[in-house]
């Protein structure tokens, strides 16, 4: 079962493309965006992440920090990242522990039978941890409702 709003996140910490250890816990005393995507390079999931950081501004300005997590390997992000100017860090949860935590893991992807891909999903965590918008997207194809993340943002500055 996936985590839903008013349970405190789960914990982890994941390689970004610059190699750094990025944990959720110390990020605290800053609003966190967590967005779930299924696989770098994918149409959707280049739109998705694409509209966050042509929209930057307004996690900036609502003192939040995006972190878009996929299993792709640290290189492969770091590759996808730089070819779609992402202003914001890619992390690998390539042991698929952190989707395993928040229960966004498909047993098999719809697409090609994949296993271990994580679903589309979009939290959005304040500054103790405590998530305040939790959404798995129905299919791979759906984006996260950006409307009311960036509403549920505003609403905690």
């Amino acid at each position: 079962m996936s985590i839903q709003t008013g349970q405190q996140a789960p914990a982890f910490s994941l390689f970004d493309t610059d190699k750094n250890k990025i944990s959720l816990a110390d990020q605290k005393g800053s609003n966190v965006v967590v967005l779930f995507f299924p696989l770098a390079f994918t149409g959707v999931c280049t739109a998705e992440l694409c509209n966050v950081r042509d929209n930057i501004a307004i996690y900036n300005n609502t003192n939040a920090k995006v972190f878009g997590i996929s299993v792709d390997s640290l290189f492969t992000l770091e590759k996808f990242k730089t070819e779609q100017n992402l202003n914001f860090p890619l992390l690998s949860d390539f042991n698929k522990e952190a989707a395993k935590a928040f229960g966004v893991l498909y047993e098999t992807f719809p697409v090609f039978d994949m296993q271990g891909v994580s679903k589309r999903a979009a939290y959005v965590i304040d500054k103790e941890g405590v998530v305040r918008y939790a959404e798995v997207c129905p299919t791979p194809g759906d984006l996260p409702n950006f409307a009311a993340i960036q509403q549920i943002l505003a609403g905690l500055i």
